[in-house]
């Protein structure tokens, strides 16, 4: 499976430990999917509360195997950045698309649909009906 191109993930939070706790989480879900490449970047180079663009891109770059990257945030400030990154044009790999989902239901139905080998739009419509997950 190491030879397969699968779909990267790449979660932003404003926090290092969450960013690091969900994809734990995803990946523990998702059977261990150890051959799906997930990174997080979290916080602040500093390692402060934060979002930070440069280490957004150097997440993309360390997950992009070809066949896109789905990436998921936190919080408002994250989303803005990922846009800024994503207009620039040349800060994230090609086919790297932000994921409009729920940061933690979101990024476990990412890993989890990654894991099967599917392509990136796959990936994102896992993701996305993850909004309609009902707790009541």
């Amino acid at each position: 499976m190491s030879d397969e191109k699968l779909v990267g993930v790449v979660l932003v939070s404003h926090s290092a430990a969450v960013a690091a706790s969900v994809a734990e989480l995803a990946k523990g879900l998702a059977g261990g999917a150890i051959a799906v490449p997930v990174a997080t970047a979290g916080g602040t180079e500093g390692g402060g509360l934060g979002t930070s663009a440069e280490l957004i891109s150097a997440a993309a770059a360390s997950v992009d195997r070809g066949v896109g990257v789905a990436v998921l945030t936190d919080l408002g400030s994250a989303v803005l950045t990922v846009k800024a990154l994503i207009a620039e044009g040349d800060e994230l790999p090609d086919g790297a698309r932000l994921v409009d989902a729920p940061f933690v239901e979101g990024a476990v139905a990412a890993v989890v649909t990654a894991a099967t080998g599917a392509d990136l739009d796959a990936v994102e419509a896992a993701a996305t009906e993850a909004y309609s997950y009902r707790k009541a």
